[in-house]
């Protein structure tokens, strides 16, 4: 079993709790709810009108000048033959009115319902912790956000139009086949236990499919989307045919999906209608054997009313396909809603935050796993001191710099700002106080300007905005783009360089003027003349800050006021450039390692 059916296969929550909730969803809408339910009413009452203005009919083909209100002396004069048409005009228009009340007010209501529930997905997805987005490929939370909400749409419009709409009329017409002649009636009662049974049987292979067509909706999302952003390595090592053969295979597994579910749909409402026409001709049979005293009227009146249920019945049935699509889509996207979100339970305010960081006995151990990833680490960082750490890929660096802002919650040891450890303090508050830059530069599809004062910085004027990206030495290539600082830079920033992507990052984190500056390898995409402006826009950066740089070049953090050797998750060394070196240690290999690189790249 692949891992798209083992998805699929999880245990359920029950369908009718699932639509409840989803119907909670309806209660900002409830006016235009009740006005659409009222419309469906009128339209279904219309049907058994229609019907049983037949009897009329034919009795005014046997007696035209017959009166339709022999009782009612202000109508005593209108005849059959002028009452019949005008009635079928007058039913049709009222029916025209309940069909309008109910389409309209319908939608509004299930459209607010389909928006409201897509943005609250959406607004779910950024509180989400990063250990979540670890195990959830962005393919088929995309997908959920797109596709199973427009199944939920489903299940919200045409599930209740027709259940309500359909559901009365049924309910209309017995009530009046009821009125007319019980006992006949009865005979078609017969038949809903069977219905019942079909269309239970039915509902579970229907939410069962829909959920591994909804996977496998997600499969071919994430295949392309990873196709899509990987398009130059795709093309450099010729994995085209790979990624074809990719694709091919979750279409067509979707494929397979689609074509199962349409299958059962195929062979079900055929075999319901087959049991309500048996059911049909049995009470056909029975009209004729016991007619009794009644008129041809009331005859073919009643067996048009008869002749009716059988459509209404058929789209009741068949909306449970549409109705477990929709339970479907909905349980994965409360399953996402119902996630824990990040850890936030700090209530301590830092104010003026003079950039102390202080790290004890610092353990961590990534969610789900067993492998330890730092163990026993303790260093401090006095306010507007340079703390670098080194060490080879895998080392622990990167994981680190990432429990600072707390991306993910450290399971030992302590991390202390001004002597507060972090989880005392609230996310926002915490985060707002720290700036980051990553090797891993993350551009909007927006202009450089938005780029740069991005979220809470987007109340920061031009001028402070210029002034960080001369600070980063961005002003030099943004000023001589097209449209200056309102040049848009593509999907992540797909129309600048690796180098002038990283300046306007570390413009970003200038202009947020946070105390303590993290640095991720940020240098390791500039070019030699870039990092020397790099590097002295950020000897200009930390003063009066605390920075901690992870870097690969050791030329770019000999002037760190600490340095930390970091080796399987342990500091190996500590000490300044010069003590490192005459240690003669792991940093000082590492120190001639880079040192022979740098003079062989200058001999070629």
């Amino acid at each position: 079993m692949t891992d798209t059916d083992k998805e699929a296969e999880k245990p359920a929550m029950s369908g009718v709790k699932i639509y409840f909730r989803l119907l909670r969803y309806v209660r900002p809408y409830i006016g235009y709810f009740s006005l659409s339910i009222l419309g469906y009413l009128i339209f279904a009452s219309t049907q058994p009108m229609l019907g049983y203005i037949l009897k009329y009919f034919v009795d005014g083909l046997t007696n035209p000048e017959a009166v339709l209100f022999p009782n009612v002396s202000w109508l005593a004069d209108l005849r059959l033959v002028q009452a019949v048409p005008l009635l079928i005009v007058l039913i049709a228009f009222w029916q025209g009115v309940g069909s309008f009340l109910g389409n309209f007010f319908l939608a509004k209501t299930s459209l607010g319902l389909v928006h409201d529930l897509r943005v609250q997905l959406f607004n779910n997805l950024l509180t989400l912790p990063n250990s979540y987005f670890d195990h959830h490929n962005s393919g088929h939370l995309i997908s959920r956000i797109t596709y199973n909400v427009t199944m939920v749409t489903g299940a919200a419009t045409e599930a209740i139009k027709v259940v309500v709409r359909e559901g009365m009329t049924v309910v209309f017409l017995f009530g009046m086949l009821l009125w007319m002649n019980w006992k006949l009636t009865l005979v078609m009662v017969a038949i809903l236990p069977v219905i019942a049974l079909m269309v239970g049987s039915a509902s579970k292979k229907f939410r069962k499919q829909s959920k591994k067509i909804q996977v496998a909706m997600g499969d071919v999302t994430h295949v392309a989307s990873e196709a899509i952003q990987g398009h130059r390595v795709v093309r450099s090592f010729g994995g085209e045919a790979y990624e074809q053969e990719r694709f091919l295979d979750a279409s067509e597994q979707n494929t397979k999906r689609q074509l199962k579910m349409v299958k059962t749909t195929s062979v079900y409402t055929p075999s319901l209608q087959l049991v309500i026409y048996s059911a049909m001709s049995v009470l056909l049979f029975l009209v004729l054997w016991l007619r009794g005293d009644a008129s041809p009227g009331d005859l073919v009146a009643y067996i048009t009313l008869a002749g009716l249920l059988p459509k209404p019945i058929r789209q009741l049935s068949e909306v449970s396909s549409t109705i477990q699509r929709g339970v479907a889509g909905a349980e994965s996207i409360f399953e996402q809603l119902d996630e824990a979100q990040e850890v936030d339970t700090g209530t301590q305010q830092l104010q003026q935050v003079q950039g102390r960081l202080e790290v004890r006995n610092l353990g961590f151990v990534y969610p789900q796993t067993d492998k330890r990833v730092l163990d026993n680490i303790s260093f401090v960082a006095e306010p507007g001191q340079m703390v670098a750490l080194v060490g080879r890929s895998g080392s622990g660096k990167s994981t680190l710099a990432n429990l600072i802002p707390r991306f993910y919650d450290h399971s030992e040891g302590e991390i202390l700002i001004d002597g507060v450890e972090i989880r005392q303090l609230p996310l926002q508050s915490l985060r707002r106080h720290i700036a980051l830059v990553t090797q891993q530069v993350s551009l909007f599809n927006d202009t450089v300007f938005n780029n740069i004062a991005y979220g809470d910085l987007a109340s920061k004027s031009e001028d402070e905005v210029r002034v960080a990206a001369e600070a980063a030495f961005a002003a030099e290539f943004i000023e001589r783009m097209p449209d200056g600082y309102q040049t848009l830079v593509g999907e992540n920033g797909v129309l600048l360089s690796g180098g002038q992507r990283q300046r306007l990052a570390i413009a970003r984190a200038l202009l947020k003027d946070a105390p303590l500056l993290i640095l991720d390898e940020a240098t390791s995409a500039l070019d030699t003349e870039s990092e020397r402006h790099i590097q002295a826009a950020l000897e200009h950066a930390v003063q009066g800050r605390t920075t901690l740089v992870i870097a690969h070049r050791l030329s770019t953090i000999e002037r760190a006021d600490l340095i930390l050797v970091m080796d399987q998750g342990r500091i190996v060394e500590r000490g300044s450039h010069a003590q490192l070196l005459a240690e003669n240690g792991y940093y000082a290999r590492l120190h001639a390692t880079q040192f022979e690189e740098l003079a062989e790249e200058g001999d070629e």
